[in-house]
């Protein structure tokens, strides 16, 4: 049975059983800080699993996950991965035990035809409840059913004991048996064993605990239910194969790679494996809208690449080959995935991009780390040169412990020492950057006030004001009957005209009134569907219950419909002049300006740049209506209009329309027409990371305030040089002009006066061992003239060191020249200038024959000039 047949399905049985199919929510959590990435089927519901019952109390996906916790497994055992996808059916608050139970056995043994001597199942030691229902109802043998403790059968983990506090319980997992394992050592082998013969292949999650501090465990007045069954292991099982890289989902992808990376056939079982499952791990999250950095989901993103390429060129294949698989991938998905068909080139050409960055740091720094490791004589050396090379320049631990073994063959516990030393290094960097993360991977985390009231009404789109009656008031976060002036206050009212800050737009101000009581507020933000107005009381008391007059602040709330409509104008062009790789990635919408990220693998051209503000200026003087309609995901999905990856879209979605040429799901507020805009400028465009680009802009007042502001500084400008407005720049570029001319030639003089003075240098220098010393240092003049100092003395001198620098008004410069006999006696100026450039809080780099470096600190570069003397001193002495 093939892959895609289980999944269909398994959807279609748990239909049948009157639950609501829900796609794959997206691998980057919305509005979730606790993790990285989703990491199990139940995410997308937490809101459900906290009592927020929104339409429906059953459930089943087939969601995309991705989990870096056992990346160090996978390739190595026949069924760990970091992408896949987790089959699952949800009950809040709906069924419990027996029929979680009973249907996971029908869907097992009736559809999917699975004998029922080959399952086994595990019960948490206390859940008789389970076993009775296992044993009596369902029949299974007792010699197959298992009583496993809090480690293996409880959820999370040891939480009893250990945390969080919030939602558990016990959990019972079904076990596929592949028969004895004639290499078992173990004197009983059941689904507790590691020797392999059992393949656990679901797990159902009792939720009907809330753990309170002490261990304390509280029934929950209403129990869930959240299972979990990996699709690729069940495949392998249906498929009658051992491992999950030979399900019919992975060939497509393992024969890309014998034909674009392995035609060798040089890499190993495990290898093949890795690649396998990196590569769709990449295309899944680059879909998704996670670009490749160094820091969040991206450093995931660009480990994965990197480890894949360095496998490849550690098999000799120099060049990029791991893009190549994205096609593979794609063929294999896209029936269940036909959204990652639309963005395989842009995620082949980012993947490529990597591959090349990579390549060239292994090129450069390989060299360098071989020689650092020949000369490493003990574990700690060994350890901060691994992770100097591995963290800081991104070489992979494989190949630099591959390395370490090479040059120091004669001595394998050294290297096992320093390999040691190495994982108690990157161990303390974890656990520092552990401390300082908000990933607490504690799902339930997070759950703010204690607000137990309905959703709020918005009815901002239609009213800038209504009557609205207190539900709840917060002082200090601290629920209150009564409020007084001057509180902080944090108000829930029924309805709001109000909009809370979401899908990248602020929230609104204004005023709550009643009679001659006043709350002034400053912000509105959101938990779940309750909008939080935040604010002081500047006049008279509230009390709860109090019918109020709601008041936003509409002239600020045009201001950021104006940037908010701007925003997808600016959408639209950039895919229309760029492409439709552009992918937003976030965007910021405020009053007085707007921001937009998107993927773009190169900056913007100046001339690509003013197309983009011309065409979105063209809009808006065509001054076409804004439609908003409400229509169901698939629909909206169908009319092509584009979703932000990151934000969670329900049921039913609110899609904004300007013309043919822009279409967006979009919950904020927008304008009537886009002529309300009136004019479009924009600010800067800059990189804010690997493949992001940001532009910022303003709209209507804003922008032209900003055009005010630069013509009225070119008029001062013109007075200035006494030029009409019009001659200005062509009257500037004569005066550069002659200053560049005018600074050539005070160059000439200066270098002129200083040729006059070599001699006097040369005559200062130190000698020692028949090679000179010589140093200088100079006030205002440029790098260029130090070069030119520096040939001069060499052509003088065949054996000498020459260590010059310069002080200009804000920054100073150092070169330091080797002779060649010195260079054969290890005095290099690239790795002198390398030692001494960062006592001047500036960098640098060279050859060994001639480097320079640059700074910031004028006061060190005496001490500068005398650390390289030393340097030199040292190694002529030797």
């Amino acid at each position: 049975m093939k892959t895609s047949e289980i999944r269909s399905r398994f959807l279609k049985f748990f239909e049948s059983k009157k639950h609501k199919v829900i796609y794959s929510d997206s691998l980057v959590p919305k509005n979730d800080p606790t993790v990285l990435f989703t990491t199990a089927g139940m995410q997308q519901f937490k809101r459900q699993f906290l009592g927020y019952i929104e339409g429906f109390t059953r459930a089943t996906t087939s969601q995309k996950c991705l989990r870096t916790d056992d990346l160090d497994e996978v390739g190595k055992t026949d069924f760990h991965h970091t992408f896949f996808e987790m089959l699952g059916n949800f009950s809040f608050g709906d069924y419990f035990k027996k029929d979680a139970i009973s249907w996971a056995w029908e869907f097992l043994t009736k559809e999917m035809k699975i004998s029922p001597d080959k399952l086994w199942v595990s019960v948490y030691k206390d859940d008789e409840e389970a076993y009775k229902i296992w044993a009596d109802e369902i029949k299974v043998p007792k010699n197959r059913i298992v009583k496993l403790g809090d480690k293996s059968n409880f959820w999370p983990s040891n939480a009893k004991q250990n945390g969080p506090n919030g939602p558990c319980g016990p959990c019972s997992e079904i076990f596929f048996d592949y028969g004895v394992n004639s290499k078992c050592a173990s004197k009983v082998c059941d689904p507790d064993c590691s020797c392999g013969r059992f393949s656990e292949i679901w797990n159902l999650v009792f939720t009907q605990f809330d753990r309170k501090d002490g261990g304390v465990l509280e029934a929950l007045p209403s129990k869930n239910i959240d299972t979990g069954m990996g699709l690729e292991r069940l495949a392998s099982v249906l498929q009658g194969v051992k491992s999950n890289f030979d399900t019919d989902i992975f060939l497509p992808i393992m024969k890309a790679i014998e034909k674009e990376v392995d035609a060798n056939n040089k890499l190993a079982v495990r290898q093949k494996r890795i690649i396998a499952d990196h590569i769709r791990a990449v295309t899944f999250g680059l879909n998704d809208g996670v670009v490749p950095s160094n820091e969040g989901r991206g450093y995931v993103m660009k480990k994965l690449i990197v480890n894949a390429s360095d496998i490849a060129i550690q098999k000799g294949i120099e060049k990029p080959v791991i893009y190549k698989l994205v096609k593979a991938v794609v063929e294999a998905m896209k029936d269940a995935y036909p959204e990652i068909e639309k963005s395989a080139n842009h995620i082949s050409d980012s993947i490529k991009a990597i591959e090349e960055a990579y390549i060239k740091v292994y090129r450069e720094r390989i060299p360098e780390l071989r020689k650092k490791l020949k000369a490493d004589k003990t574990p700690e050396e060994i350890g901060r040169d691994l992770f100097l090379y591995s963290d800081t320049y991104g070489v992979t631990l494989p190949s630099a412990t591959a390395i370490l073994f090479s040059v120091h063959s004669d001595n394998k516990k050294l290297c096992d020492d320093g390999v040691k030393e190495h994982q108690n290094l990157l161990r303390l960097q974890q656990d520092r950057s552990r401390a300082s993360s908000k990933m607490t991977g504690d799902v339930f985390a997070n759950r703010s006030l204690d607000l137990n009231v309905p959703k709020t009404e918005f009815v901002g789109n239609r009213q800038p004001s209504i009557t609205a009656t207190i539900l709840r008031l917060f002082v200090n976060d601290e629920v209150k009957s009564r409020t007084k002036k001057g509180d902080q206050v944090k108000i829930i009212l029924d309805k709001s005209p109000f909009y809370a800050e979401s899908g990248g737009q602020v929230g609104d101000t204004g005023f709550i009134v009643k009679d001659k009581n006043k709350i002034q507020v400053n912000d509105t933000q959101k938990q779940g569907e309750v909008f939080i107005h935040i604010g002081v009381v500047t006049e008279g008391e509230f009390n709860t219950n109090d019918q109020v007059s709601a008041e936003i602040d509409f002239e600020r709330r045009l201001a950021i419909m104006r940037n908010h409509t701007a925003t997808h104008l600016l959408q639209a062009v950039l895919r229309e002049i760029l492409g439709p790789h552009i992918k937003q990635q976030g965007s910021w919408v405020g009053e007085e300006r707007l921001r937009f990220d998107f993927t773009n693998p190169k900056a913007i051209t100046k001339e690509q740049l003013q197309q983009v503000e011309a065409k979105v200026n063209e809009y808006i003087l065509m001054g076409d209506s804004i439609t908003k309609e409400y229509l169901s995901v698939e629909e909206a999905k169908e009319t092509g209009a584009l979703a932000f990856f990151a934000e969670k879209y329900g049921e039913t979605v609110r899609v904004v329309s300007i013309g043919e040429y822009s279409k967006e799901f979009c919950g904020g507020t927008h304008l009537e027409n886009a002529g309300q805009i009136g004019l479009f400028k924009i600010l800067s465009e800059s990189a804010i990371a690997q493949g992001i680009r940001r532009i910022e802009a303003n709209t209507g007042i804003g922008a032209y305030n900003y055009v005010s502001e630069l013509q009225k500084q070119l008029e001062e400008t013109a007075g200035i040089i006494k030029s009409p407005v019009n001659e200005v720049a062509e009257r500037v570029k004569t005066q550069a002009d002659k200053i560049k001319d005018l600074e050539k030639e005070l160059a000439v003089l200066r270098f002129e006066a200083i040729k006059g003075l070599i001699d006097n240098i040369i005559d200062k220098a130190e000698v020692l061992n028949n090679s000179k010393i010589i140093t200088h240092k100079f006030d205002n003049i440029e790098m260029e003239i130090l070069r030119k100092v520096s040939d001069l003395i060499r052509q003088k001198e065949k054996s000498a060191v020459i260590i010059i620098a310069a002080k200009m008004s804000d920054n100073v410069s150092i070169l330091i020249s080797a002779s060649d006999d010195l260079i054969q006696k290890g005095i290099k100026a690239n790795e002198l200038v390398a030692k001494v450039a960062g006592i001047i809080n500036g960098s640098g780099g060279g050859r060994p024959q001639l480097a320079q470096a640059g700074g910031k600190d004028l006061t060190k570069i005496d001490e500068a000039i005398t650390k390289a003397t030393l340097l030199v001193k040292e190694s002529l002495i030797k």
